[in-house]
This record gives structure tokens, sequence and C-alpha cells, in this order.
């Protein structure tokens, strides 16, 4: 799942020009066929635009996933999707596969005339963003050195594609005419037919295959011509227009509601952000009947939305193809197709679109809104907060500080060549290194770690407090070579994460070390050195007790505001009104689970009260895969504290 979430972000940023184009054609399109006058100047210099951006559609996802699906990337990814796109497509034109077969062009299968869609564009995206990941650091002999590096990225991404092209040469006209016959046959199935026609038609959108499908209704590939009879009033009256009526509902005000839905269930903060795209999407799915960018908003991150929206689609085609109604389109299914064929002969009962239309706008809001609250889908301002973080450009705050401790402990962990991996859970650094006696706990101590753990092998633990994320983000950048340390730094003057470098309380101000707190989560108090963890066991993450939860639900334990809303959501840090920190960790080592079975339900910043929910999480879940699921509550802040439980 998370990793069609990146997909699903990755994909925002070419959907994002997309409104906007889809809308510049539609005018141009309405002009033209205004005016009657296929040459219109105003016309064709709107459609023109337009057409410019939404005709390379596969082309402008191939770029964009290259670049959101690669870790730190930079240019060089968006290049190697870029060649791996131009290789592919190339390969396999007609007049090249033609060439390759010994064939003539007009013998060529009709699929490679269909093979530059989105599902192709995904795919070279997805190569250039893994060649990148893992090549960028390539180190070639001498003789070759000059295609080291991030220069060996494309050579390798051309090598891989060449060989995609090879197995999509054999399998893609398979798909493809699998396809068209699976059309052919649904065409004897009356108005059930239409609908199962549109539930496919949608559902085939992501992988660009539903043109295949519209081959068979909307030309005349098997004696149907939907659409051109229809535009030439040269069909049957009451029955030509079946196979595009039920688009125009859906598309002119049943997308818009789910716009809405996606928008009031926004997160406050990202509402604004997330309804700027909303709103352009809605209004080019409303009156041009461009639906992909409002499809692609939600389809990989929330799939299980994006089939209910094909199911809606289906039943409206069916629905609309068993009454007396009846319209078409020239270029999609919007507001301005529906006034130009108003008058056409073909048409039947127009008027009952627009009553469809808002009958579909409740349905999509309603159920959009439920679902996604129920099963909490991470669609456009819903995102998890490190999601929203764009690491080329981000700085956090106090940076320079994380970047003198990260510069301190990487001296201590024997210099960046040591380091193999580096990760980072709640509140430890989480590495493997080449040699564990390099490393120097008293320096790493010096520098502000809570304690240092060497659990065997090659793994090393480093307890810092809850803005490691901050030190592990700014180590890499000085291991990539993207910062330079601070060579000036003194560890010994940097303070931690829990308090000043001397250990010293630097926020509470509680004058007594009692401390009085909500159970955060039902279920049994156990005392905190019988949690199976030493840094929790020992306190070095500091004092406090734990529970075997019985409930999932975990509240805040007293007011005070959200300082930490943890990416996987196992875990959330608290500061009191009164200045304590406190820390509610679910399970030991359930980072490991990168967010599955977790649902957070505050925000970093958020002031709550006693009671109010923090996260839910599966225990079920958690103890399937192996992971403990007693939950140390932690005070961060004063080494001296205890806590009570009331």
């Amino acid at each position: 799942m998370k990793f069609f979430q990146r997909l699903g972000r990755s994909l925002m940023l070419p959907v994002a020009v997309l409104p906007v184009a889809a809308i510049l054609s539609g005018i141009g399109y309405w002009i033209i066929n205004a005016t009657g006058d296929d040459a219109n100047l105003a016309g064709v210099f709107f459609k023109t635009a337009g057409d410019a951006l939404l005709d390379h559609l596969p082309l402008l996802f191939a770029i964009g996933i290259s670049i959101g699906m690669a870790r730190k990337s930079d240019g060089t990814s968006a290049l190697a999707g870029l060649v791996s796109w131009l290789m592919v497509t190339t390969l396999l034109k007609p007049e090249n596969v033609a060439l390759f077969r010994g064939i003539g062009e007009d013998a060529v299968n009709p699929a490679f005339d269909n093979l530059e869609n989105v599902f192709v564009g995904i795919i070279c995206g997805l190569i250039g963003a893994w060649v990148y990941d893992h090549f960028k650091d390539t180190k070639l002999p001498d003789a070759l050195s000059f295609f080291s590096g991030k220069r060996s990225v494309a050579i390798i991404t051309a090598g891989i594609s060449l060989v995609v092209a090879l197995v999509l040469f054999f399998v893609w006209p398979l798909v493809y005419s699998g396809l068209v016959g699976f059309g052919e046959f649904i065409l004897t199935l009356g108005p059930v037919g239409v609908g199962i026609y549109g539930f496919f038609n949608r559902l085939l959108i992501p992988l660009g295959l539903h043109h295949a499908l519209n081959s068979v209704f909307w030309y005349d590939v098997a004696g149907i011509n939907d659409l051109g009879n229809f535009l030439d009033a040269t069909g049957t009256h009451g029955v030509t227009g079946q196979y595009m009526t039920g688009f125009f509902p859906i598309m002119m005000l049943g997308l818009p509601g789910a716009a809405l839905a996606m928008y009031v269930t926004a997160k406050t903060a990202r509402r604004k952000v997330a309804g700027g795209v909303l709103l352009s999407s809605a209004i080019a799915s409303f009156f041009v009947g461009v639906t992909e960018p409002l499809e692609f908003s939600f389809m990989f991150l929330a799939p299980g939305l994006y089939v209910v929206h094909a199911l809606f689609m289906g039943i409206s085609m069916g629905v609309s193809a068993a009454l007396p109604v009846r319209m078409g389109f020239g270029f999609s299914g919007g507001f301005i197709d529906l006034v130009l064929g108003w008058v056409n002969p073909m048409a039947q009962n127009p008027w009952a679109i627009p009553l469809m239309g808002v009958f579909w706008f409740v349905v999509y809001f309603l159920v959009f809104r439920f679902i996604i609250r129920r099963f909490d889908l991470k669609t456009p301002g819903r995102e998890d907060d490190e999601d929203l973080v764009d690491e080329d450009d981000a700085v956090a705050p106090g940076a320079d500080k994380y970047l003198v401790t990260a510069t301190a402990f990487l001296a201590a962990l024997g210099g960046r060549e040591n380091i193999i991996d580096l990760e980072n859970c709640a509140t430890r650094l989480r590495m493997e290194v080449a040699d564990t006696t390099a490393v120097d706990e008293a320096a790493l101590k010096r520098a502000g770690a809570a304690g240092t753990m060497k659990p065997g092998g090659q793994s090393v633990q480093v307890v810092y407090g809850t803005s490691v994320q901050f030190v592990k983000d700014a180590m890499e950048d000085i291991v990539t070579g993207k910062r330079e340390p601070v060579e000036s730094g003194e560890p010994g003057a940097v303070a931690d994460a829990t308090g000043g470098a001397d250990g010293s309380t630097a926020t509470a101000v509680r004058t007594s070390s009692l401390v009085r707190l909500r159970q955060p989560v039902a279920g049994t108090v156990v005392p905190l050195s019988e949690v199976p963890d030493p840094t929790f066991a020992g306190g070095i993450m500091g004092p406090g007790v734990a529970i075997e939860p019985t409930s999932g639900e975990v509240v805040a334990p007293a007011a005070g505001t959200i300082t930490h809303v943890f990416p996987t959501g196992h875990a959330v840090a608290l500061t009191l009104d009164d200045g304590t920190e406190v820390l509610v960790h679910v399970g030991l080592d359930t980072v490991k689970l990168q967010g599955e079975g977790f649902t957070t339900l505050v925000e970093t910043g958020e002031h709550v009260t006693a009671g109010t929910p923090l996260l839910r999480a599966d225990l079920s879940a958690i103890r399937v895969a192996g992971y403990e699921t007693v939950t140390p509550v932690i005070v961060l802040n004063d080494k001296e504290a205890r806590i009570e439980l009331i």
C-alpha cells in the first residue's frame, strides 16, 4: 500500500498542470463547434494550447513518476524516465514494428497504434526511478570513469528499456486483442453490457487500456460506431448514444461531488492547498469532461475508492442505457458537449441528464466522505506528515543544531565511511556499521545521545529523542555530500532532543517530580523495568510506566500540544501545558511495520485535552506480525519524574 501511495503522490506533479490544459482545450473545441469553422483562429489556438499537454499525458507521467518515486531525486531521474519512454515508444512505433517483422505497415496489429498510453508511461517512470536509486553511485574503472555515477543512469535505463520493449512486442498485441474481443462479447448483453463496459472503462484508465474497449463501441471496429453515428446524425434514434450517455452525469456532477468530499475530509492545515487542485480538477471535469486530474488524484492513494467510482460509472451507464435518454459527444462527457449535442437529432430527453447528475453528485459526496473517514484513506490533504516534505528543499527548524549534532555523531561513529545503512525509529538512530569497535559511546553521550546500544553483529542504535529524524536527515546529507559537516562544532555544547546539554530540563515548569496522567490506553499497568527492551527498561529515554493494552485506542494523557506525530503512526509526543514532555510509544520495534495497523488522529501543533483520541492501533495485526504491544509512557525532559496514572 505504501508503494501505491508514493505512486499516487508522484502523479500529482504532472496532474497539477492538466486541469488548465483541459479547460483551454475545451474552450477551443467549443469555439470551433459553435462557429462551424474547423480553421477558426481562436478555437484552433486554444485547442492546440490545451492539447499540447493533454496529448502528452503519458510522457508527463513517465517524467513525474521518475522524479517522485526516486529517493533523493534530482534531474537525473527525470532524464532516466524520459530515456525509457523514448526507447520503448520509438522501438514499438508501427513503422518500426513493420520493419522488425518484415511486413507492410498496414498489416501491423492496431495495438501498436495505442502503445503511447498511461500504463507505458508509468512503467517507464518506475524504470527511471529504480535505476537512479540503484546506480547513481556506480563506480567504474578509471578508463570508463566518465560514465561513473549519475552519468551511468541513462545508459543502464536504456538497456533495461530495451528488454521491456522486447517483452511488450510480444505481450501488448495479446492484451489489446483480448480487450477488443471482450468488448465484442458484451455487445450481446444489452443495458447490462453497457454497464459492464462503463465499469471496465474506468478500471482500465490507470493502464491506458480503455481505448481498446472504446474502439469497439465508439468506432466502427464491430459495426457500432456510436460516436460517429451520433455526430453525423446517421444512427438510430433511441439507440445511438447509449455507449456515451452515462458518462455525462458522472463527469459533470458525480466526480465534482467526490472532489467536494475529498476537500471537506482534508486536514484543516492542508485544506487550502488540496482545495486548489480539487477545484480546478472539478471544473475541468464538469465543463470539459476531462476526468484524469481528479481520478489520478486518488486512484493510487486510495485504490479501493477508485473501484467504487468505477462501479458507480457502470451503474450510471447501465441505467442510462435502460432509460429513454440518449446523448453523445465529440470530445468527452462534459457540459460543453452536452450543450452542443442538445439539438442533435439523435439526442433523446437530454433534460434528464442534469437531474441524473444531481443525484450522482449527492451519492458521490456522501459515499466518498463516509469511506474516506471510515478507512482513513490518504486522499489529497490527508497525507502523512513525512509525505509532504520535499527532502531537497525543506529545512527543519533548528537545522543548524541538528547539523552540529550530526557532525559529532558521525565522528563518534567512526566517520561517514563507517556507516553502511542509516535509519531511524521514533527516538533512536538504527544503523549498520562496518566496524563496531570504532564507535565511541562516550563521545556520542557528549554529543547529546541518551544512550547507545549494540544489539549484535554490525548493528548500532543511538537513542536521541523525538527529534531524531532531523539528526538522521542531517547525517544523511553529510554522508551524501549534500551538506558540509560543521568543523567548529562543540559536541558537548549541543542540546539533545530531551533537554539541555548538561542534562537539565529546558522547558519544564513543574516544581514537583510527580506527574499525574490519565491512562492513555486501556490495559494492565506494568513497571517500565519489565519492558523487554533495554532502552525503555533501563530508563535511557527517561522514567515512566508501561501498559499491556487491551484496546487499540490511544488518548491524550493530559492537556497539551502535539509536538510530534511519527510518520509510521506508532508513537506520539506531547508537551503538556505544564511543560512536561511525554512520549506514548505503542509496541516495541513497531516502527518496522511502516505504518501498517496504525491510524493517526491528530496533527503536529494541535492542542488537545485529556482524553482526546491520538491514534488507533490494530493490536491483533501487531501481534500477528510478531511484535510486542506493550506501550511505554515516558517523561522525556525530567530524569527524576515519577508517573502516576489516574
